[in-house]
């Protein structure tokens, strides 16, 4: 078995825990916007939720509600960063490259200082398994060279692994929020 298929096998099993962690506690998003603590953001970037996903909306409502200007990733293309564009509920959506609901094309970009990503699995050093095409590494990286920026990811507790697979282009979270909690990561 190469690399490629025992990743591939170790997505097909997270993606039915998520389901069944889903599937268990229906509120889990609500949940997780207690845990996160109050500190100061202009731009928030969250995703449209896909499947079983966590979804971001309650925690970037909240964000909104204290004046953070809030943003959708827009993909323009497999191989190129995602983009972000200026969005607020309720606001129409049309499908970007992958098909995923995003904000309109007229709508204004922005750099967020905080993108919220959804994930497979994570690890307490700041791993995170997507799903695959790398587009949130090839995001960070981006972002990353033209300044700071905060990734946090949204998971159910349960999705936790001891040790996610990293290779050498993966982007590190700086902190994992859960329906259980807010995890900094450590820096080395």
């Amino acid at each position: 078995m190469t690399d490629t298929d025992s990743k591939r096998e170790l997505r097909r099993k997270l993606r039915a825990l998520r389901a069944e962690l889903a599937r268990e506690n229906p509120n889990a998003a609500h949940q997780a916007v207690a845990h996160f603590p109050r500190f100061s953001l202009q731009t928030v970037a969250g995703y449209h939720p896909l499947g079983d996903e966590l979804s971001p909306v309650p925690m970037m409502q909240s964000l909104g509600s204290t004046g953070a200007r809030l943003a959708l990733p827009v993909c323009l293309d497999k191989s190129s960063p995602l983009v972000f564009r200026l969005w607020s509920p309720g606001d129409a959506l049309v499908p970007d490259a992958l098909g995923v609901p995003s904000p309109e094309p007229t709508v204004t970009p922005i750099r967020p200082d905080m993108v919220i990503l959804p994930l497979l699995a994570w690890d307490r050093t700041g791993g995170r398994l997507g799903q695959g095409g790398g587009h949130y590494d090839r995001t960070l990286e981006s972002l990353r060279s033209h300044g700071a920026v905060f990734a946090l990811g949204l998971a159910y507790a349960g999705q936790e692994v001891a040790e996610v697979p990293v290779e050498p282009h993966d982007q590190k979270l700086d902190a994992i929020l859960t329906e259980t909690g807010y995890i900094e990561i450590k820096k080395p």
